[in-house]
C-alpha cells in the first residue's frame, strides 16, 4: 500500500485538538487519531467536532478497548470514527467483538499489541481474527522505565507474521518516522515527541507544522 501519515492528537480537549489537526492538514497529514487522551476528556464529543471540522479526513479513535467491543465500537462509528482500536492482550471475544461491529457499521479495526510479550505471535492472531490494521506500539510509560524500548525492536517480526499493514507507535524521532514504510510499516504516526509534548498532553513546542510537512513529504518522496 501506498504510504499514509496520520497525525495523534493526544491532548485534552476540542480546541487544542483542532488547532493540532488543522496544523497537520495543511501539512498534508492523512489521517487524524483522536487520542486517547482526548477521548478521556472529552469523550465522544471530541469524534464527533473532528468528523464535523475534517469530513474528509480518516478518523482514527484510539479506545485502546479492552471489553465492551461491540457497543463501544458502534458508538465510535455512529459519530464519525472511520477506525478503532482494540488491544491484542483484549480476551479474543473482544476482538471478534469490535471486527463484528466494524463490519456491521463499514469501519476498520487497528489491533495494538502494546504489552504483549509474544507481539509477533498476538499480531498474527488478531490478523485471524479480522483485525485489518496492526499497531506495534511501545508506550509511554514503557519508555520512560526502559530506556531505549522502541518499537523497532519488534517490528521486523510482526511485519514478517502478518499480511496486514502495520503502524509503528512510541516515541520515534524524524530519522525512524521517516524510514518507516521502507521497514514495511507504511502507516506512519506522528505523536509524541514530534507532535506532542514528551511529558504532557500538550502539543510539542516549536513549529510542529513544518516538522509534520518534512516528515509528509519525505514519506511520500514529494521533492
Amino acid at each position: 500500500m501506498q504510504p499514509i501519515v496520520q497525525v495523534s492528537l493526544d491532548v485534552e480537549t476540542i480546541d487544542q485538538a483542532i488547532e493540532l489537526a488543522e496544523c497537520a492538514v495543511r501539512a498534508g497529514v492523512d489521517w487524524i487519531e483522536a487520542g486517547t487522551p482526548l477521548i478521556l476528556g472529552e469523550g465522544i464529543h471530541a469524534i464527533r467536532a473532528l468528523k464535523t471540522r475534517f469530513p474528509d479526513k480518516k478518523l482514527v479513535a484510539d479506545l485502546k478497548t479492552m471489553d465492551g467491543g461491540y457497543l463501544e465500537a458502534e458508538m465510535m462509528a455512529k459519530a464519525g470514527a472511520d477506525l478503532v482500536v482494540v488491544m491484542g492482550v483484549a480476551h479474543p471475544a473482544t476482538i471478534r467483538a469490535v471486527v463484528r461491529a466494524a463490519r456491521d457499521y463499514d469501519i476498520k479495526v487497528m489491533g495494538d499489541v502494546l504489552a504483549v510479550p509474544d507481539k509477533a505471535a498476538c499480531a498474527k492472531e488478531m490478523e485471524r481474527l479480522g483485525v485489518d490494521y496492526i499497531i506495534v506500539h511501545t508506550g509511554y510509560d514503557e519508555r520512560r522505565e526502559v530506556i531505549g524500548a522502541s518499537p523497532l525492536d519488534d517490528l521486523e517480526a510482526v511485519v514478517k507474521a502478518v499480511s496486514i499493514p502495520v503502524q509503528a507507535v512510541g516515541g520515534l524521532s524524524i530519522e525512524q518516522a521517516i524510514q518507516m514504510p521502507a521497514l514495511g510499516a507504511p502507516l506512519v504516526v506522528i505523536g509524541a515527541p514530534l507532535a506532542i509534548d514528551s511529558d504532557s498532553f500538550q502539543a510539542a513546542k516549536g513549529d510542529v507544522e513544518s516538522v509534520l510537512r518534512e516528515i509528509v513529504q519525505k514519506v511520500k518522496g514529494i521533492k
